[in-house]
């Protein structure tokens, strides 16, 4: 939770307020951006942009919404933008996977088959049903932030999670079943 007195400060033109403000919320602008792109170098640019946004723009940040809503619509909007020029693909980057012990192997390989099917199903969902099942899911927003985040009525959200959820239960049971991925 970012502090109140340390926004005013950044605002005010306290340029190490203003640092201090972007390091706190890098990690989640990122994330969110990760989520939404599916693709790491997009990701990082889009989280780049969105943290310049931030900073050029603190000035216009009025406290009608939470800090954190009031971020999450500028990457947000950064994302779909780049949903506008280009249809990302699916890309799930591999990572090294580091064992503690034998016995744990089997588990942790499960663990990385799961998490890699959820990061696929997320990213074959329409944008809008993808960005607001990171907003909720990853990012723990409640329905009102998804709404005001994304200025959309409270119905419409819970619809679209609705819906999101259907589509990834469907996908992740055609996962299970050996369907056809991609």
């Amino acid at each position: 939770m970012v502090e109140p007195a340390l926004i005013k400060s950044a605002q005010a033109g306290d340029r190490d307020a203003l640092v201090t403000l972007l390091r706190e919320v890098e990690h989640q602008v990122y994330r969110t951006a990760y989520y939404l792109l599916n693709n790491e170098q997009d990701a990082l640019d889009a989280a780049q942009e969105a943290l310049i946004r931030i900073y050029t723009k603190i000035h216009s940040y009025e406290e009608k919404a939470q800090f954190r809503t009031w971020v999450q619509r500028i990457v947000t909007n950064i994302c779909i933008d780049q949903f506008r020029r280009k249809r990302p693909s699916v890309s799930i980057d591999e990572h090294e996977m580091v064992f503690e012990s034998r016995d744990d192997v089997e588990t942790e390989v499960l663990s990385a088959y799961a998490a890699e099917d959820i990061r696929e199903a997320i990213g074959k969902l329409p944008d809008h049903h993808r960005t607001v099942v990171v907003l909720r899911y990853l990012q723990d927003f409640s329905y009102n932030e998804i709404a005001d985040s994304l200025n959309l009525p409270l119905n419409t959200v819970k619809s679209y999670l609705f819906r999101a959820r259907s589509q990834l239960q469907s996908l992740l049971h055609e996962y299970q079943k050996g369907g056809v991925r991609g």
